[in-house]
């Protein structure tokens, strides 16, 4: 059964229905969901233009003062009996959800010490593991927008040039569990995005499978980095957290131990660790359940270095924390470091990699008030064999 966050989150997605095949904004209420444009058009019609279109498009468009008003309306509606009677609601069961916002850019970073110091041991023996530059700043790299896909879509076994430049389906599929944050207010070009401006831009959260064929990405990435062994698919869930649903997840992050320039420093800032735990299951069987408390890099230190430079945001913009492997690594080149130790599932077949047939499913939850768990759904992906 699909996992659906809870009342406490009240993530907004896009979805349609065999009755009503046109695509519009809700919002999941354990197993149904707020038809979220008829919702406003009985109960306030001044946030309709926010709300309406076949995307979130206009609501992260619309900004911090929008996204407030909009989740107390939505509050007061599921908590108030006279208004919750009025809600039009549909059975999640009978949705067909889809990609929730138009991807204007791809950011995927690598925050995690965990997981950059096993894969430094694992591709780099003998040597420090971390490269000079981790602790000084957060290491990232642009994807591609255009191949971000929805939950449940199949991901193709991608081909390309393997070591030694031999051309075939890769052989080392892998995933990567992150966490994704989802930019709604733009920003000027040439004026960096500080540390206490994060939640005037990031609306909320998702969860990420950045999908790597890690041959292919080892054969090509020197001197440039990802590309091909990472383009191919990253799957995101189609419901997106808002901030204001994690103020109780909010933790320190971990002590830095290298000095970090002013616009990374955060010691005096807010913080914006964030409590969230993650389970991964292949087939079925849990694999691992990894912790974002500990990444080294917030999602605050994210954006402000992704800006440093002037870049701008843009409505739509998504970056992800790279893989997470606090508590327990989020990749199965860790779980199995990398294939030399393969990992046994519970049914007798043991993986390193992924084989045709396998599905992943990727799910989270965070504290929320008074200490209830609320979910933050999942993101899923079955691999299918490679088309070429």
């Amino acid at each position: 059964m699909t996992a659906l966050p809870g009342i406490g989150a009240l993530p907004y997605g896009v979805f349609s229905t065999a009755d009503d095949p046109h695509r519009r904004t809700g919002v999941a209420l354990g197993d149904q969901i707020i038809d979220l444009p008829a919702a406003v058009r009985r109960l306030d019609p001044s946030l309709a233009a926010a709300v309406a279109g076949p995307t979130l498009d206009a609501l992260l468009a619309a900004g911090p003062a929008t996204w407030s008003a909009l989740r107390a309306s939505l509050i007061t509606w599921v908590t108030d009996e006279a208004h919750r009677e009025l809600l039009p609601l549909v059975p999640a069961a009978d949705a067909v959800m889809h990609l929730p916002f138009t991807v204007a850019d791809y950011v995927d970073f690598y925050a995690s010490e965990q997981h950059a110091t096993n894969l430094g041991r694992i591709l780099r023996p003998g040597q420090e593991p971390l490269t000079p530059n981790w602790k000084h700043l957060p290491i990232g790299y642009h994807g591609r927008a255009g191949t971000v896909v929805v939950s449940g879509t199949d991901i193709v076994r991608p081909s390309g040039q393997r070591p030694g430049g031999v051309f075939g389906a890769t052989q080392r599929l892998d995933i990567e569990a992150e966490l994704g944050f989802v930019v709604g207010t733009p920003s000027t070009l040439g004026q960096p995005v500080p540390l206490t401006a994060f939640d005037q831009h990031v609306f909320g959260v998702c969860l990420v499978n950045d999908w790597s064929a890690r041959d292919i990405q080892a054969f090509e990435y020197v001197p440039l980095g990802p590309f091909l062994g990472k383009s191919f698919a990253t799957s995101v869930s189609p419901w997106i957290v808002p901030l204001a649903a994690l103020d109780h997840a909010r933790v320190a992050p971990p002590v830095r131990e290298v000095p970090l320039a002013p616009y990374l420093d955060d010691e005096k800032a807010e913080p914006w660790g964030l409590d969230v735990r993650l389970e991964v299951r292949l087939n079925g069987h849990v694999v691992s359940s990894p912790l974002f408390a500990g990444m080294y890099w917030t999602g605050a230190q994210m954006l402000a270095h992704l800006t440093v430079n002037g870049a701008s945001l843009r409505t739509g913009d998504l970056f992800a924390s790279g893989t997470i492997s606090g508590g327990s690594p989020g990749s199965l080149i860790e779980l199995s470091w990398n294939g030399r130790e393969p990992l046994r599932l519970p049914d007798g077949s043991t993986r390193s990699f992924l084989e045709d047939g396998d599905e992943v499913v990727i799910s989270a939850t965070a504290p929320g008030p008074d200490g209830t768990p609320i979910l933050l759904g999942e993101v899923r992906g079955r691999v299918t064999p490679a088309a070429l």
